[in-house]
Parts: structure tokens; C-alpha cells; sequence
């Protein structure tokens, strides 16, 4: 009974404040947080884009070929020794594969090197990163204009920027390789060349003239994708050595 009194007591109450026509007690307002600032920007020695070749003239062992090459590279002391002799100790590292004017694919993206650990997570992503693209002619044009636009959105701000970029061909598709060299350059981008002879014997002139551009820019030529691993390695090292002169036959630097 005692119960029923009371609630019949609090229902009357709540009427009686409902009738009267008072305002319910203002609801708390709870200050915003003030928007967080934005993440710092890391700074690296340099953002280097691997543009790898999948044209329909690269079957699938020379394009694991190219893998093998740069994966290798990544996890030996001379590529690691280059990168600690860097003023950051560390570089940004994005690889994709290209054939043609819209045809590229993002491998691996955007991965700060800077100790052995890291370059095993960027050697391994390499490895397991599968084909994903075939044929659809050579676009080196596509292809830079591809990795000038990762190069932009690089969360990472570098030091010096590289798009390095490895071919059996020259341009087939696409606007002329030239005019997208010449916007890459404007942007401060660097643009090295590793030519592979096998089937266009002047290829090597070819990137040399048409290509290749910016400050110490340089090709690292090679008969055959058997001999990539070794011109991947010096290429590596030359690209991330800092304030030297690069090292390959003087015979193919650019002028």
C-alpha cells in the first residue's frame, strides 16, 4: 500500500509541473574540444618511387625479376649503410607497376626505411606483392606522370625526390615521354633510368635523352633482366648517397 501511495504521490508531482507549463531544467552543454593540430610531417633524406616495368613484353619471370632485384637490394649493408649516411637516416620508399597511360598499380605504399627492420617490411611487402597488370603497351609518360602524383601526397616531407624507373621499351602510348619529364623536373623531381637491353639494344640512349633529367640524374643500363639484381643494388646506393657524385660508368651519366 505504502508503494502505491508513493508512486501515485510522485505521478501527481509530475503532472502538476506539466500543467503549470515549466521549462525542464536546461540540458548541460559541454564544451568542444579544440580541433587537434595536425601530425607533424616527418622529414626524410629523399621519397623514391620504384616504377617497375609489367608491359606485355615482361612475362612473369623477368617481372619477378625486377622484385627479387629490389628486394635483395633493401636488406643489403651497402643500401643500409647509404641510408645512415644520410642527415635524416632514412628515406620514404613507394613502388608501383606501370604499362600503359593508365595503367599503374601501387605495390607498396608509402614505407619509412631507416634500420634493417624496417627494410625487411619493405623487402617483404615487395616479395608478396603480386602482378596485378598485363600488356597494355610502354607508357614511361603514364608512368612518370603516375609516380610525380605519389611523389606530391607523400606524407613524408623529402629532402630530395627520385622517381626511378626500370623498362624494356621506349614510350609506344601515351603523350610524349618528354613533356612528362619536363613537368616532373618543374616539380624538383629527379628522374634515373634503368634501361634493360634485351630487346631495344639503344635503349640506353634512348633514356638518356628522353627520359632520365634533373640534377645528377643518371641510367644504370643491363643487357638482361639476369643481370638486374647487381644494377639495382648500384642504383639503389647512388640514388640515397647524399652529396656525391653519382657512381656508375661515365659513359652513360647524363650530360
Amino acid at each position: 500500500m505504502r508503494r502505491a501511495l508513493l508512486r501515485a504521490a510522485a505521478f501527481c508531482f509530475a503532472l502538476g509541473l506539466a500543467q503549470s507549463g515549466a521549462a525542464p531544467a536546461p540540458a548541460l552543454r559541454v564544451p568542444l574540444a579544440p580541433p587537434a593540430a595536425p601530425p607533424m610531417q616527418s622529414t626524410v633524406d629523399l621519397n623514391l618511387v620504384l616504377a617497375i616495368d609489367a608491359s606485355g613484353s615482361v612475362d612473369d619471370d623477368r617481372f619477378d625479376l625486377q622484385k627479387k632485384g629490389y628486394a635483395q637490394a633493401f636488406v643489403s649493408q651497402r643500401v643500409l649503410d647509404a641510408i645512415r649516411n644520410g642527415n635524416n637516416q632514412a628515406i620514404a620508399v613507394s613502388m608501383i607497376q606501370w604499362t600503359g597511360p593508365t595503367l599503374q598499380v601501387v605495390m607498396v605504399p608509402w614505407t619509412v626505411v631507416k634500420d634493417r627492420a624496417s627494410a625487411e617490411i619493405v623487402a617483404a611487402a615487395i616479395t608478396a606483392a603480386p602482378r596485378r597488370i598485363f600488356g597494355g603497351g610502354t607508357s614511361l609518360s603514364g608512368a612518370i606522370d603516375f609516380s610525380a602524383q605519389l611523389i606530391s601526397s607523400s606524407p613524408y616531407r623529402g629532402v630530395r625526390k627520385v622517381i626511378d624507373i626500370s623498362g624494356d621499351g621506349s614510350n609506344n602510348l601515351g603523350r610524349p615521354v618528354e613533356q612528362a619529364r619536363n613537368e616532373a623536373l618543374q616539380q624538383g623531381i629527379r628522374i634515373n633510368g634503368l634501361p634493360i637491353l634485351e630487346l631495344e639494344h639503344d635503349l640506353d640512349q634512348y633514356f638518356r635523352e628522353n627520359v632520365i633529367g634533373g640534377p645528377g640524374a643518371f641510367i644504370i643500363p643491363v643487357q638482361n633482366y639476369n643481370a638486374f639484381g647487381e644494377a639495382i643494388m648500384r642504383k639503389l646506393v647512388t640514388e640515397i648517397s647524399q652529396d656525391q657524385q653519382p657512381t656508375p660508368d661515365p659513359q652513360f651519366a647524363a650530360q
